[in-house]
């Protein structure tokens, strides 16, 4: 299936996927009755008591779940008999389908929506049981009513909280997986149209399609759910359609599935692509038998014909080497046993912190605007038409696929997209800028970009990566970027952000990081008795960046960051947090990414960061009180708080974005020029709208202002 990044294109999203955006959520939430975002006008999320008319009774909201597969989930009741329900919400958003194919997909899914035996017999072949399907006759939403299996959540959620499943569980997973399809595959079922039908392929079998229910004594069962025939229906129409799928597809996802949980993560932390089970080195060595026959059921080798095949196979399958096992969990116990208690001396480093966080509070947190603040803003040229010889042509130039820059050019911005506007940032001239980002092959060290230019290929590139722009090459610097970490954040709730008093230092950071602190006991006896879970974003510059300013580039450190730390889009990461607060979870989830991804949302709580002996800085302000942001802040108001140019310069994590072009007088000045273009105060004033930080502080009321023409 596409990513989400490629879904509902025609709704400009800050974060590029509306249906993992939190925006239409906190909509619904501030304002009653809303029923659509009001950023991007999706569809916002249903509220608390809504009530949904079905064949089969009325079902009543009670709360937002998340997002699984193509739709929202709520629980609820059925108001009949009070029985508790989940609601998948699907969405048809009308700038996404038109009329006809909406109503079309309607019908589809009110005839399909569900599968029972036919003959009525109530087996339990652990798929999830659905109840009824409902279509909004006058709306752009649909309904299935599922019966929950409680206390489960999908295997993506528990590959994060509890890493690699053990050979024996991917086993037991294959072993159950394999029987659910093989009653899937076989037996006569019927639809809500009852129209029945001899077996069925399942077509969307993946981690998040796929749930997990725990026991007390540690045994599970695994549950299906999601299907293809219907889930499908709701993927727009400018998407490439999946066909109908097969049984034996059914048996190769199933396989890739088992391949993930037994790896621990879905992939390549090298080049962060999906991780390739023909790649021998991702494999773990200590179940053979079993990786043989994972090989045959994603059809590596001679497939099998059937679930029922496979499932005889597996049954079959010799037991794993417990030799080996036993001597890895050995060395695993005494690597336990070793663990020291922290120094001492660290919750001293932390008391200090605290106090200097204080004073640094009370001495600068009240600043107030100086006569001169805005000197170097009142010397800029004004807007993109003063600047001069402009050259004629066509410029292309590059970038990091997906670095902050490839990022911020999709944001809308004056009823337009960055990028078009920087397409052709001076209309009385006949230069025009066009982007075409580049992908390194190594995500350690993304600086192809630069490659590109120095082959004649691009004609200047931006980047944050200096590191290796040589003598024959200028650069300018045209703002700052940088990372923000954080951590769950509840205003009505004790959590992690008021434990930590809005804090941490780049050597907790790094230990964090590199799996020398579990715990957030371990950095202070106050802190919650809770398992640490780091997250990394996906980006490969922000990766880069990280390693540098908190790994210090160290070798082993990196590795340990490479093996230890799950990379997850910003995005996702934030849902999960929300997720699992919206379930009244005390959740360990700390992550960064990078500014224009993170400081817009009030999910996670942005933490101030100390270097060694300095005093912690928090880059973002509160506007109205003009001080930093504080745990006790409602950060859900977004016009309420923005980045102080002057505090970000001293932020361990800030770091300048250049724009990088040859020494090369043969070559036209494109690069020097479109970097003039971005240091004017109309262009300074577009970068900071979208995220990344000016180069000097920038009057309020232009926050008022279009940018289009800065005076």
């Amino acid at each position: 299936m596409p990513s989400f990044e490629s879904f509902y294109q025609q709704y400009p999203c800050s974060y590029n996927s509306p249906l993992n955006c939190d925006r239409p959520f906190q909509t619904a939430q501030q304002i009653k009755g809303a029923k659509f975002c009001l950023e991007c006008g999706f569809p916002a999320t249903l509220p608390q008591e809504a009530e949904i008319k079905g064949n089969q009774g009325t079902y009543q909201i009670a709360s937002y779940v998340g997002v699984r597969g193509l739709g929202r989930l709520y629980s609820g009741i059925q108001l009949k008999d009070k029985q508790p329900v989940i609601i998948k919400e699907y969405l048809l958003p009308n700038r996404s389908f038109n009329e006809s194919e909406t109503q079309k997909r309607k019908e589809t899914f009110k005839r399909v929506g569900g599968v029972s035996l036919a003959d009525s017999r109530i087996q339990n072949f652990r798929l999830v049981e659905t109840q009824e399907a409902i279509a909004d006759e006058k709306g752009e939403r649909c309904y299935l009513i599922i019966k929950g299996v409680e206390s489960s959540q999908t295997l993506g959620k528990y590959l994060i909280e509890k890493g690699a499943m053990t050979s024996l569980d991917v086993r037991e997973v294959l072993n159950q997986g394999l029987q659910t399809l093989q009653f899937l595959h076989t037996q006569k079922l019927r639809f809500p149209s009852n129209q029945t039908q001899l077996g069925v392929s399942h077509g969307n079998i993946n981690l998040d399609s796929t749930l997990i229910k725990v026991e007390n004594n540690q045994q599970f069962s695994i549950y299906f759910c999601d299907l293809a025939i219907w889930e499908n229906l709701f993927i727009p129409p400018i998407i490439t359609q999946p066909a109908p799928t097969k049984p034996e597809q059914d048996l190769e996802s199933l396989g890739l599935l088992a391949f993930y949980l037994w790896v621990g993560r879905t992939t390549n932390f090298l080049t962060n692509r999906p991780l390739d089970p023909r790649d021998n080195q991702q494999w773990p060595d200590t179940d053979s038998h079993l990786k043989q026959f994972i090989y045959r059921l994603i059809g590596l080798e001679t497939p099998f014909e059937s679930a029922e095949a496979a499932r005889q196979a597996l049954l079959q399958l010799p037991k794993e080497d417990h030799a080996k096992n036993s001597v890895q969990s050995l060395a695993a116990s005494q690597k336990i046993e070793k663990r020291l208690p922290m120094p001492l001396i660290l919750l001293g480093i932390l008391a200090l912190l605290l106090v200097g966080g204080g004073i640094w509070y009370l001495l600068l947190g009240k600043n107030t605007d100086s006569p001169n603040q805005y000197l170097l803003w009142s010397k800029l040229v004004r807007n993109f038409s003063e600047v001069p010889n402009v050259p004629s042509g066509k410029f292309i130039y590059t970038g990091e696929k997906d670095s902050t820059w490839s990022y911020i050019l999709t944001q809308p911005l004056d009823n337009s997209r960055l990028g078009d506007l920087l397409t052709r940032p001076k209309l009385d001239a006949t230069a025009i800028f066009n982007y075409e980002s580049v992908l390194s092959s190594n995500a350690n060290n993304p600086i192809r970009s630069i490659e590109e230019v120095q082959a004649s290929k691009k004609d200047f590139a931006i980047t944050s990566l200096e590191n290796n722009i040589t003598s024959k090459f200028d650069k300018k610097q045209v703002a700052y970027d940088g990372l923000i970490v954080f951590v769950a954040f509840n205003k009505r709730d004790s959590n992690l952000a008021n434990a930590l008093g809005g804090q941490i230092n780049i050597e907790q950071l790094r230990r964090i990081y590199t799996g020398k602190i579990t715990n957030w006991q371990e950095i202070s006896p106050k802190l919650p008795n809770l398992p640490v879970k780091p997250f990394a974003p996906t980006e490969p510059e922000a990766i880069s960046k990280f390693q540098k300013i908190v790994l210090k580039n160290a070798p082993q450190d990196e590795a340990l960051f490479a093996a230890k730390v799950i990379k997850l889009d910003t995005t996702k990461t934030q849902n999960q947090i929300r997720s699992e607060t919206l379930e009244g979870r005390t959740t360990g989830i700390i992550s960064f990414g990078i500014i224009s991804k993170t400081w817009k949302q009030c999910t996670g709580y942005p933490l101030a960061i100390a270097d060694g002996k300095n005093s912690a800085i928090q880059p973002l302000f509160q506007r109205r009180d003009r001080r930093s942001i504080n745990p006790s802040d409602d950060l859900c108001q977004h016009d309420d708080y923005y980045v102080d140019v002057t505090t970000f310069k001293s932020y361990p994590l800030g770091y300048p974005i250049f724009v990088v072009y040859p020494k090369d007088s043969n070559r036209l000045p494109g690069g020097s020029t479109f970097a003039q273009m971005l240091t004017t105060r109309q262009g300074q004033c577009l970068l900071s709208k979208v995220g990344l930080v000016a180069l000097q502080p920038l009057p309020d009321d232009i926050n008022s202002y279009a940018c289009k023409s800065v005076p």
